[in-house]
């Protein structure tokens, strides 16, 4: 083989024919092969580039962001709220504005950026942080190099050391953590060692994982306005200001919301879905006052080994925020006949089933007012397909659907030929015709739980998962931003997916947060609510 490499023209002259052919050959490979690389590399600029574009693109947008909540704080838009509702609007102000930042701190780290401070913070002292009151019980965690002689030989001299504290809460105690990081130098080589400061969810902040888990869980399982957690911490000589437990909790909500992602993915990997929604209040700054938003819920089924449920917080209750949310995913939709759902269910071969409770609720209505006697007759023939369903939950999916077959399906079609019957008896716009009329016009999805064991008979198990945001509106009465709403949606998902679990939500949040920081992409996983299991 010929040495490309130290071949000149003086030397081709004097080649025989084969060996220029020999000669052109290797060169021609040789540009092949640079030219792949040439092209692969090409690839991998464009795709570096992109990665950069939408990166830039995340911050400007981000940093856009942080400005108009900084306009809406001080506009004069804010003098339209009363108090209440100006207050509402301070916390979710402070609660996105530390979600914003934390995102827009991780994008300048992935790009290799200095983080800079805010605008307004680059003149602004920062208030001085409280001491941690002394009467707290302290915990003390020992921090020591492993080998303390230099590399010259000679041992080191500890010359002092570090403290740094941490605000910790065990429930109804407050406690600290005391990091002692000892430094040890060489007088020889001027040489410093230490232990470096472990990855915290909120970097140089006070409180520790297990504080931000509590506030989090008094927030969106307890549903404990701000200004509550303040008045109880203040029972234990704690000052935690309202605005500062926002903080707190707009950041933890930013770290959970690569797990939420993940998360979302797990739920639309089952076969068959439960939908729902629910309206809540959202304050509107501009108007001063506040407007309609919805929260969608998406649960596995109520048969699913692995339950989990993944909220939405939407500015709307069209079927497009329900597209938009399951993308490309196929199966059985479980939900209500709400006209939103038509568009939803037209898409990616889904099929449809109905709520067979929705049916039954419409009949029970006519029995309170004592309307009609065919109601009661109704209500008593669905009651002989629950009492079926109830001996069946705990069967499998075939066995199941075997019992449906053999014992469920005569039930349903007598039912269907009486309803038939029934609706040629009763006058044209009467209530028990409506009623009538909702179950044979949506007869094939009331009844699609005979064609598939895991198709529950009704929509309850999801209606069941919205039972918190029915006991929060009571509490937090709106939410303050969508924003907010959002951050909620997030929170929510994964702590109510860990109740589904058997998990104690605290401790779930106490551990996600303390390992997220260090925790490889490539094990994130293990942090899901249906994965998760409690340390040892």
């Amino acid at each position: 083989m010929l040495d490309l490499q130290r071949l000149n023209a003086q030397d081709l002259q004097g080649l025989s024919p084969s060996s220029l052919a020999e000669v052109a050959a290797q060169m021609l490979t040789r540009i092949g092969e640079q030219s792949q690389q040439l092209d692969e590399r090409n690839k991998q600029i464009a795709s570096q580039a992109q990665a950069i574009k939408f990166k830039d693109v995340k911050i400007e947008r981000i940093t856009f962001e942080l400005s108009r909540l900084k306009a809406n704080r001080f506009g004069a838009k804010t003098e339209r709220m009363d108090a209440e509702q100006r207050q509402m609007f301070e916390d979710a102000l402070a609660e996105d504005q530390a979600s914003l930042e934390a995102q827009l701190l991780a994008l300048q780290g992935e790009r290799g950026q200095t983080p800079a401070p805010p605008p307004d913070e680059k003149t602004k002292s920062k208030p001085r942080r409280q001491t941690l009151p002394d009467h707290l019980r302290r915990v003390e965690y020992r921090h020591e190099p492993e080998n303390t002689t230099c590399e010259c030989g000679q041992a080191m001299a500890r010359i002092g050391e570090d403290i740094t504290e941490k605000l910790d809460i065990v429930p109804a105690e407050f406690f600290v953590h005391r990091h002692v990081r000892g430094k040890w130098a060489c007088k020889c080589c001027q040489t410093l060692v230490q232990q470096p400061v472990a990855p915290q969810i909120i970097d140089k902040g006070m409180p520790a994982p297990g504080l931000i888990a509590h506030v989090l869980v008094s927030r969106f399982v307890d549903h404990l306005p701000y200004y509550r957690q303040e008045d109880i911490n203040a029972r234990s000589n704690v000052h935690t200001p309202r605005s500062t437990l926002a903080s707190w909790s707009g950041q933890g909500g930013a770290a959970l919301q690569p797990l939420f992602d993940m998360h979302r993915e797990f739920i639309l990997g089952a076969d068959v879905l439960h939908a729902d929604e629910t309206p809540v209040r959202l304050l509107d700054p501009g108007a001063g006052k506040t407007k309609r938003a919805y929260v969608w819920a998406y649960a596995r089924s109520a048969f699913d080994a692995l339950p989990g449920v993944a909220y939405d917080f939407c500015l709307g209750r069209g079927g497009k925020y329900a597209v938009e949310f399951l993308g490309r995913w196929s199966g059985t939709l479980v939900r209500d006949e709400f006209a939103g759902y038509e568009s939803v269910v037209k898409l990616h071969d889904r099929k449809a089933a109905g709520c067979l409770a929705h049916a039954r609720r419409k009949f029970d209505e006519l029995i309170k007012d004592n309307q009609s006697p065919v109601a009661l007759q109704a209500v008593q023939r669905i009651a002989w397909i629950y009492r079926i369903e109830r001996e069946v939950q705990s069967l499998s999916a075939t066995e199941r659907l075997a019992v449906r077959q053999s014992r469920s399906k005569p039930l349903w079609e007598e039912m269907h030929v009486w309803l038939q019957l029934e609706r040629q008896r009763v006058p044209n716009g009467s209530g028990i015709a409506g009623a009538i009329d909702y179950s044979l016009n949506h007869w094939a999805a009331l009844s699609a739980n005979l064609r598939d064991g895991n198709v529950p008979v009704d929509n309850n198990h999801c209606e069941n998962q919205m039972r918190p945001w029915a006991v929060g509106r009571k509490s937090w009465l709106f939410a303050g931003s969508e924003l907010a709403g959002q951050r909620a949606a997030v929170v929510m998902s994964l702590v109510v997916s860990a109740k589904l679990s058997g998990r104690d939500p605290w401790a779930y949040l106490k551990d996600v947060l303390t390992r997220l920081p260090t925790q490889p992409n490539s094990r994130i996983d293990e942090l899901l609510p249906h994965l998760w299991t409690p340390p040892a």
